[in-house]
């Protein structure tokens, strides 16, 4: 392709080619498949995750190795870069949600004396857009920008249940329910009612089921106009705090602090 047709991003061009905007999906998609879980994966495990060919994950790695976003350490498997991080910094530190949602769990968080989060849904997924840290109690770093299974966290859950039912099935067809801890609810009617639990009593509750060691409370985050347009929780040490007791010392000020953010939204 000679320099006067290649296509750049943004332009006119760009946005109505087809080629184009299918290269940039899947390039998004192959990033995407990248978890805190799973930081190195082969140009099979990527075919798998993303259900796109082997040999078109294999040109999307080897632009976004060019564009410095990638690399194969062993020359079989891959990682990402930091700079993937550009990505969405613009997002995570720009956006009225994360700059509103980062001084209520600053707050909350002194107040409790515990670790707090926010997040909003990506897919199948949670995508941290604030987090006040008392204490680390995942096996991996957690901050903006970081992203775990929504099936399987209390604001994930909480997510999960506010989508129409019909987009909740479709999201539950594709998820791979992986055995985190020996109390992680693995089986598909089991998530499903613990959902619509969630749904119905308005918070999430998630005990030791992506770490042994974290008990989690998540509430719903909603807009002026009533969308759930987030979630915020409370992570404690299981071993320290039963959910029991989680419930009564964060769930009233969690309630609290959302209101109050959705009053700023």
């Amino acid at each position: 392709m000679s320099d006067k047709n290649q296509l750049v991003i943004g332009t006119p061009q760009a946005k109505s080619d087809p080629n184009f905007m299918l290269s940039l999906a899947r390039g998004l998609e192959v990033l995407n498949a990248f978890t805190p879980q799973r930081q190195r994966l082969t140009i099979s495990q990527l075919s798998q995750k993303t259900q796109i060919s082997r040999a078109a994950v294999r040109r999307c790695l080897y632009t976004l190795a060019a564009l410095g976003m990638v690399h194969s350490p062993d020359g079989r498997s891959y990682e990402l870069l930091p700079r993937v991080l550009a990505v969405g910094h613009a997002y995570l530190a720009g956006t009225p949600l994360a700059k509103v949602a980062q001084a209520a769990l600053d707050n909350l968080g002194k107040s409790l004396g515990e670790s707090c989060s926010a997040a909003t849904l990506d897919g199948d997924n949670v995508l941290y857009i604030a987090r006040a840290a008392v204490n680390n109690l995942l096996s991996v770093d957690i901050g903006r920008g970081s992203r775990l299974p929504a099936w399987a966290t209390s604001m994930g859950r909480v997510l999960l249940s506010a989508l129409p039912e019909e987009q909740l099935e479709v999201t539950l067809s594709r998820v791979q329910l992986l055995r985190y801890t020996p109390h992680t609810i693995c089986d598909l009617a089991a998530l499903r009612e613990e959902i619509a639990r969630v749904r119905i009593q308005g918070y999430a509750l998630a005990d030791r089921q992506i770490e042994v060691g974290l008990c989690s409370l998540a509430v719903p985050l909603l807009s002026r106009n009533g969308t759930v347009v987030a979630a915020l929780n409370v992570g404690v040490p299981a071993s320290s705090m039963p959910p029991a007791a989680l419930k009564e010392k964060a769930l009233a000020p969690l309630r609290r602090s959302a209101m109050e953010l959705s009053l700023q939204l």
